[in-house]
């Protein structure tokens, strides 16, 4: 157990500054970030989050060669842009597909020698009515988004016009079914129902049921549920391994229910999601004291179906060392009406000093077990010492009885001799 938590305490032995690492030479703002300058690291880090409150990750990716591989994802690319690439991405598209076959249907009039016989009614031209390069720039949008205005129209003279109508109105189908089914993903993203999702801005330790836990709280701020809601937590904290190796960003489970099915969320009103600090908790030798000097992040998840569309919603929040309040207690938010149950958020995110240890959860169990064993000893001494008490009375009486007969048959005897 020492060596499962020695992971949330200081790092152990930071290494030795003149030692070499294999492997390229990398830049001393590279080296803070791997941590092999632990005391700058930590300094930033302090300063620094994972996770943003908003639930936005604070990670950038650099020096990402192959680029190609977003090209073939090419729909999730465009989901993912920002709204005003999407939109130029979005114009772009039916632009370009307007003007490509309107050169092409001008260019077919030009090689037909349609331009000059412009008003020749003994002519029969490809395009009706089409007199230059503006003309089959319309016809095409004309053909494209099938508006069909009736002046311009293709005839049946013209099998090279007639092909290429075919593969226009393919072609645009294909535009209009991705680009506006982009257009639709994008406006119906899950992201934006997380923004309704809300997390508490402090999290709490103190006493429940006589065992530290950490807790903190969620709630959702629409009439429409969240069905399936699940909750789950990480604890974000750099860690050195017995063999020197220095993990920045260590990941570990903090349970909050999921082998209990506590982390399966009913999330009708605010709730407080509760982690019992025991022998496998990572907080197991935190006491309040080293809470304040450790360094680490508590990065919260919860997910979950939108009741309205079905997909799948995420929202996310961080805690960081100094947002965690030992000795604290939520102010109770929910208040019974006449019929129905009200929830005040102007206390949500409250809380109160309550009487809490200082010590670990470790040092608050040993003193427990202590107690425990000082009872199971102290009852059965007690035990003995009353039974030895009625022992010695049992004794006493009995010589009492016996002392009594023999007065009674010593006075019988003397009486018969006499």
């Amino acid at each position: 157990m020492a060596k499962d938590n020695s992971a949330f305490s200081s790092i152990h032995e930071p290494l030795a500054p003149d030692a070499k690492v294999p492997g390229p030479q990398l830049k001393p703002a590279a080296l803070r970030r791997l941590g092999e300058e632990p005391e700058k690291a930590e300094k930033k880090r302090g300063r620094q989050r994972y996770v943003e409150k908003d639930g936005k990750c604070n990670v950038q990716h650099g020096n990402v060669h192959e680029t190609y591989r977003y090209l073939t994802d090419i729909f999730t690319t465009l989901v993912d842009l920002k709204w005003r690439f999407s939109l130029l991405v979005f114009i772009l598209a039916y632009a370009s597909t307007w003007l490509f076959f309107g050169l092409i249907w001008w260019f077919i009039a030009y090689c037909r020698g349609d331009l000059d016989h412009l008003g020749d009614d003994a002519w029969t031209p490809c395009v009706n009515n089409l007199n230059g390069f503006v003309s089959a720039f319309l016809f095409s949008i004309e053909t494209e988004t099938t508006i069909g205005y009736g002046h311009r129209v293709i005839t049946d003279k013209c099998p090279e016009g007639i092909i290429l109508l075919l593969l226009q109105a393919i072609l645009g189908s294909m535009v209009n079914a991705f680009m506006v089914g982009c257009m639709f993903v994008k406006i119906s993203q899950p992201n934006k129902r997380a923004e309704t999702l809300v997390f508490s801005s402090h999290a709490v330790v103190s006493l429940r049921d006589d065992r530290l836990c950490l807790m903190f709280r969620v709630g959702d701020l629409r009439n429409s549920h969240i069905v399936e809601a699940s909750i789950r937590a990480k604890l974000i904290k750099s860690k050195q391994t017995q063999e020197g190796e220095f993990i920045p960003l260590n990941q570990t489970d903090i349970n909050v229910g999921f082998e209990t099915g506590d982390d399966r969320l009913f999330l009708v009103s605010p709730l407080i999601i509760s982690h019992e600090i025991n022998e496998h908790s990572p907080f197991w030798e935190v006491s309040r004291e080293q809470l304040k000097k450790d360094d680490f992040e508590i990065v919260v998840i919860l997910e979950g179906m939108v009741e309205a569309t079905g997909m799948t919603c995420q929202a996310r929040s961080s805690y960081l060392m100094d947002e965690v309040l030992w000795g604290h207690r939520f102010m109770s938010v929910l208040s019974l009406e006449d019929g129905f149950y009200e929830v005040d958020y102007n206390s949500f995110h409250q809380t109160f000093e309550v009487p809490t240890p200082s010590c670990s959860a470790r040092e608050l169990s040993e003193a427990a077990a202590r107690m425990d064993a000082h009872l199971y000893w102290s009852i059965p001494s007690r035990l003995d010492e009353k039974v030895e008490e009625g022992t010695t009375e049992k004794a006493a009486v009995e010589e009492d009885a016996d002392k009594e007969r023999n007065g009674n048959l010593a006075s019988a005897e003397s009486e018969s001799k006499v």
